[in-house]
């Protein structure tokens, strides 16, 4: 491993200011070095998204790396100690957008390609990259769509690495196998607006939503499992009211969000919802929206290689979780593959300044070479 291919290939990839959905010339980048190893190259663009699917190999198993070259906006870029296009080194950390979320994990993916290849040019079945410029936006027209495409032709994958920020502390010390679902709803409730001073001529629609809202803030969906938290219910928003103190408001707006496990699905969350909602006399409109089902990779190959190539890189075991949010790992999971995510610490992503140390990603590119070998290795 040459550590100074996989810092060289992030600082090439950070000073393309990709933000949301546009690529700009990532994936060529990419894909120059991905032609040289023998990968056949294909482009699939729906509508404004760029998507990369790149495959050495015809047979199986398949070991896929899905990332994204899209990052969120700098934020003000006056306050960001270095500019955020602009990859600098500094105290032994890279600054710039898109380091740790996820560029140093693409640069760290092909390089080590090029080092297990050039070790296995014969290696056992194939490998392939899917990348997106739409994971930091709608999501859309990204990998969920290539991964239709792929199903349309039946082509499967078999294990996959997604490289989104995982560790904690240290660079593999988390590795996320699995994901909640993320149920979420717009909920109207109606009432009668009217004159606070003649209150029955109103229907309080904030007076009528109190006890059901206490409810379920208080009802235990599920107790979880050995992989998943409980699930959990909550209020990001509530709107209601004219902004006059003497006008009894005709209806209120709540966004809500359902993180759950396996242990339920969406639709019985939906229904024991609506039963609440009737319970206590509420009329109602809702709108639900189901962005995410929850997977799970149990202990096997991938994870057991993941876990064997850490402790190889770093001394240290890795820890199995499945917090957080969703990512495009949710797209793919629902095919059969087994899915894990591993990448670089999390504790700077979408914020002012986001850097990750150089250390990690020489430490990174050795870690997703040894699961390369663990894998694939004739």
């Amino acid at each position: 491993m040459t550590d100074t291919a996989t810092i060289a290939l992030t600082k090439q990839l950070l000073a393309i200011p990709s933000v949301t959905p546009d690529d700009l010339g990532c994936m060529e980048v990419m894909g120059a070095h991905l032609e040289k190893l023998g990968f056949t190259i294909e482009i699939m663009q729906f509508e404004e998204v760029t998507n990369l699917w790149a495959r050495r190999g015809s047979e199986g198993p398949l070991l896929c790396f899905a990332g994204h070259t899209d990052v969120v906006p700098t934020g003000p870029e006056e306050r960001w100690q270095f500019p955020p296009f602009a990859p600098t080194e500094h105290e032994g950390m890279l600054y710039g957008r898109g380091a740790a979320d996820m560029k140093g994990s693409i640069a760290c993916w092909i390089v080590a390609l090029e080092e297990f290849i050039a070790k296995h040019p014969d290696h056992q079945g194939s490998i392939a990259l899917l990348i997106t410029s739409d994971e930091e936006g709608p999501a859309k027209n990204g990998t969920v769509k290539v991964i239709e495409a792929l199903e349309a032709r039946g082509e499967k994958i078999d294990w996959c690495i997604v490289g989104e920020p995982s560790s904690t502390n240290q660079v593999g010390d988390i590795i996320k196998n699995g994901r909640r679902g993320s149920l979420n709803a717009k909920l109207t409730i109606n009432g009668k607006q009217g004159h606070v001073a003649y209150p029955h001529l109103v229907i309080n629609p904030i007076h009528m939503l109190a006890p059901a809202l206490a409810e379920l803030t208080a009802t235990e969906w599920d107790q979880g499992n050995d992989f998943f938290p409980p699930t959990s219910f909550q209020v990001s928003n509530i709107n209601a009211g004219t902004g006059a103190t003497n006008v009894v408001p005709g209806t209120v707006e709540l966004l809500i969000n359902f993180r759950f496990s396996t242990e339920v699905t969406d639709r019985q969350l939906m229904t024991w919802t609506e039963e609440i909602l009737a319970r206590h006399q509420v009329q109602y409109d809702v709108e639900w929206n189901t962005s995410g089902q929850p997977f799970l990779t149990e202990p096997g190959a991938l994870v057991g290689a993941c876990q064997e190539a850490i402790l190889a890189n770093t001394g240290y075991a890795t820890e199995l979780s499945t917090s957080g949010g969703t990512s495009d790992g949710r797209f793919i999971a629902p095919t059969g593959a087994q899915v894990v995510e591993l990448g670089p610490l999390n504790a700077t992503i979408h914020q002012v300044n986001e850097h990750v140390s150089m250390a990690d990603l020489n430490t990174l590119t050795g870690i997703y070479e040894d699961v390369l070998i663990h894998l694939l290795s004739a």
